[in-house]
């Protein structure tokens, strides 16, 4: 007898199967409409502004030129936060979408740093190109500035790393600090100036002094570094350490003076006010009947305090030319030799005759975010957070030199805060090329971009160790710069560099 399995099964009758086709059919139909109204729904204003937990998201895009605008448009959130439909919707939709379910259920909207979601290198993330260009499509209409044709021109060259929201990262949600034009109002005093100063500080010994600024009401601090010794750079066995940072060398330096801190807006702007030109433009030169003056910056193209404010806070965005002009002007004004440090004066200063990586003691290791497990606990910020603002604690700008404690030598912030420039040409090799000048070097004699150091705001703990190094990047950081010829004066993306100076101590200062 065959076993059942082998029986003949009873044919399905051809009237069935059509019913089978039609129900299954339809059922797709339902599935597909049900889908697609599912994903309609969840791509709408509403649904977005439900989930999110960031209500001014909906404040500024209400104010922005996707909104409220002459044509009366309305850019919807999908159109400019998903990418096209044919070029990923689906898998982006589904990966913000989590990430925005998980947002909400399991964090406190309240530690979330939305500052650090609207800088341009995040912001990259969830602001799509192909959706830009598919809603503009003509990216030169008649109405359309030079300086906008010019851009839109470097753009589509491709000669340029570009993305729309180099140049137009505000125009979706409304940033009343944001300014994409040149500030031909930068700098012009609306308030009574205070009583001014009618001489400099005067330096008979070498300790610490309180400058002043002939012309003006602003004071700085100048700390007295002794002459000494120190190892200069990291050894091998370094927690984070680059190349660049060695090999070690024993450095002899001079007695200097050096800021207290960052050279401060207030500061900066006394530059500004006593050299620039409201109405001058990059290439353009100016004549005047002194020969010794000192010709200073143009106004810059936006905000160069990104709206976080002036006063004590670091200046940012001058280029290092800029930097170097303040030296020479302070250097006038003062009679006095001013400077930027060298970068063996900058890593002396910072250690202030420690040889850990900082100038306290800490491993880089717990206090750095990178890493697997960092992204579910975090970094230990208990012992560094009161000593550096770096990534971790900034909360993506620039702080006041309050928020944290002096190092040795009694100086503030020269880790963290603001990145600061150096005299010297950078190179990768420079300390393994310079043995032999161990006394008061100066780097490189040439070169295409200067040092920095210290690490800024925006660094991790790795980055903002007493020997990391890094450099200028000219280039890039004046990308979207419209202007032609580009400014000498003031970066248009780079917003976390600035710079403290040096005083040379005269042979006569004891």
């Amino acid at each position: 007898m065959k076993s059942n399995r082998y029986q003949s099964r009873t044919p399905i009758s051809k009237g069935k199967k059509t019913w089978f086709i039609i129900a299954g059919f339809i059922a797709s139909l339902i599935f597909l409409k049900s889908a697609n109204s599912v994903v309609s729904y969840t791509s709408s204003d509403k649904y977005c502004m439900s989930c999110h937990i960031h209500p001014h998201a909906d404040q500024s895009w209400k104010l922005s030129t996707h909104y409220n605008n002459k044509s009366g448009t309305i850019v919807h959130c999908s159109q400019c936060h998903l990418p096209p439909e044919g070029h990923g919707y689906l898998y982006a939709k589904a990966k913000h979408g989590f990430k925005d379910v998980y947002g909400y259920l399991f964090k406190d909207s309240s530690e979330i740093n939305w500052q650090e979601k609207k800088l341009i290198e995040n912001a990259r993330g969830f602001v799509y190109e192909k959706s830009c260009l598919k809603c503009h499509q003509n990216l030169f209409p008649v109405s359309l500035s030079v300086k906008g044709g010019n851009a839109h021109l470097a753009y589509i060259s491709g000669k340029e790393p570009l993305n729309c929201i180099n140049c137009h990262l505000n125009v979706g949600h409304y940033d009343r600090n944001a300014i994409h034009a040149q500030d031909s109002g930068f700098g012009i005093i609306t308030t009574a100036d205070k009583t001014l100063f009618t001489a400099p500080a005067s330096v008979n010994r070498f300790e610490n002094f309180t400058e002043m600024i002939p012309g003006t009401n602003v004071t700085f601090d100048m700390v007295a570094i002794p002459e000494g010794t120190f190892n200069m750079g990291s050894p091998e066995n370094e927690a984070m350490r680059d190349k660049d940072e060695g090999p070690v060398r024993k450095v002899t330096l001079s007695k200097f003076w050096i800021a207290k801190t960052e050279v401060t807006w207030d500061e900066y702007m006394a530059f500004f006010r006593a050299t620039g030109s409201q109405g001058r433009t990059e290439g353009q030169v100016v004549t005047k009947k002194n020969t010794d003056a000192i010709s200073g910056a143009t106004p810059p193209w936006g905000a160069p305090d990104q709206g976080w404010g002036k006063g004590k806070r670091p200046a940012i965005t001058m280029s290092w030319h800029a930097a170097n002009v303040y030296c020479q002007w302070l250097s006038k004004v003062t009679g006095k030799k001013y400077r930027l440090p060298t970068e063996a004066e900058w890593e002396y200063a910072c250690r202030g005759g420690t040889e850990t990586p900082y100038f306290f003691a800490g491993d880089p290791n717990k206090f750095t975010s990178e890493g697997f497990l960092k992204k579910f606990f975090g970094p230990d910020t208990s012992l560094i957070a009161s000593r550096i603002v770096y990534k971790e604690n900034s909360t993506s700008k620039t702080g006041e030199p309050s928020s944290v404690k002096e190092s040795p030598f009694g100086l503030v912030n020269m880790s963290g805060n603001v990145s600061e420039f150096c005299l010297d040409f950078y190179s990768p090799e420079s300390y393994r090329i310079d043995t032999l000048n161990s006394v008061n070097p100066k780097g490189p004699e040439g070169g295409q971009e200067h040092v920095i150091r210290g690490g800024s705001f925006k660094s991790d703990a790795g980055d903002v160790r007493s020997a990391a190094r890094d450099f200028t990047k000219t280039k890039s950081w004046l990308v979207t710069d419209p202007q032609i010829p580009k400014s000498i004066w003031w970066y248009s993306d780079c917003i976390d560099v600035g710079f403290r100076v040096v005083c040379e101590a005269d042979s006569t200062i004891k």
